[in-house]
């Protein structure tokens, strides 16, 4: 850095000239500076952002309906408010309490039984030594996820139906009358079973992921120090699920009052209401084939806010626990 010196009467200025050192501050851009200067990379939202706007937003309007007594002729604007009727109605009518309760001992069930068991498939398919069977079983157990609920449901008729594969094999054993499709009473397991069957497989993809992303060192090191499978397994394979495993739990606690409307209308018929009607079913019934159209879109709005109100609940508790939870 240079020094200059300057003669200011008696005495003497010096004056140091800028280096390669000083740089000119930079001036600080706008939000829609910044957002211009990366314009083209803004492109790549508007198709996802669209979507959301117009198939999820924008129709959340339409919940102004729980208010009315709207009829579809009149429209939203000629239809008379009602004020908060619609969900004293709700309260008080027995249909919706066993659609309630239905909803929860599946949705109960679901969480104890169908979400760990991607989990449980994932290490069970990770602790096989040969990778062709590996691959063999992965595709094997990927393929109900692209069936529709129709076919998986005819598929399951003729196994554990009436006149099915199981039936069959117990009628020459002397047993007779089996017919797990109609059991109303072992009905919600029957629903769990078949989502365990159909998404398992789909939804080890994650997990595996996330036990790709371990480093082979750790288990090699644990090997050396003469830990067993089954220790690596749950200190080091385990350990590493755990964040996945907690963002999925937080947005399924999120839609657990959703338990599959197709899946559910299907069997309604051989089962009967009492033992498949939920909060699904109820609102198709009562608004698209009832024409209650206000009722059931207080059922849907109370839904979609107790839903709301269990992923922040979800979320805040997991953080309190030590994990990151999702926002």
């Amino acid at each position: 850095m240079s020094v200059s010196t300057t003669d200011a009467g008696p005495g003497t200025r010096t004056e140091r000239a800028p280096g390669p050192s000083a740089r000119p501050k930079r001036r600080k851009l706008t939000l829609r500076q910044r957002i211009w200067r990366e314009r083209w990379s803004y492109t790549f939202i508007v198709p996802g952002a669209a979507f959301f706007l117009v198939f999820m937003y924008v129709p959340m309007a339409g919940n102004v309906v729980a208010f009315q007594d709207y009829s579809p002729f009149r429209g939203i604007e000629g239809s008379p408010w009602v004020g908060f009727a619609n969900f004293n109605a709700i309260w008080t009518d027995p249909e919706i309490i066993t659609a309630l309760r239905n909803t929860l001992i599946i949705a109960f069930l679901q969480l104890a039984f169908a979400f760990p068991a991607p989990i449980a498939l994932a290490l069970l398919l990770h602790s096989l030594l040969s990778n062709k069977v590996k691959r063999l079983v992965q595709t094997i157990v990927y393929l109900p996820n692209f069936l529709s609920w129709v076919i998986v449901i005819s598929v399951w008729q003729q196994v554990v139906g009436g006149g099915g594969l199981v039936a069959g094999l117990l009628d020459g054993m002397g047993v007779h009358g089996f017919d797990l499709m109609t059991d109303a009473d072992n009905f919600k397991f029957l629903v769990v079973a078949q989502n365990i069957w159909k998404d398992a497989g789909w939804g080890t993809i994650i997990f595996f992921a996330a036990i790709a992303g371990i480093p082979s060192e750790r288990y090699e090191a644990a090997a050396i120090d003469g830990a067993s499978g089954w220790q690596r397994t749950w200190h080091i394979t385990l350990p590493a699920l755990v964040p996945v495993a907690t963002l999925l739990l937080i947005l399924n606690i999120g839609s657990i009052l959703t338990v599959g409307f197709e899946q559910l209308l299907l069997q309604q018929p051989m089962v009967g209401a009492d033992a498949a009607q939920v909060l699904d079913t109820f609102v198709y019934f009562r608004g698209v084939l009832g024409g209650q159209w206000g009722i059931a879109t207080a059922a849907g709005l109370l839904k979609g806010i107790i839903g709301t109100i269990l992923v922040l609940s979800a979320n805040k508790l997991a953080k309190k626990m030590g994990g990151e939870g999702i926002f």
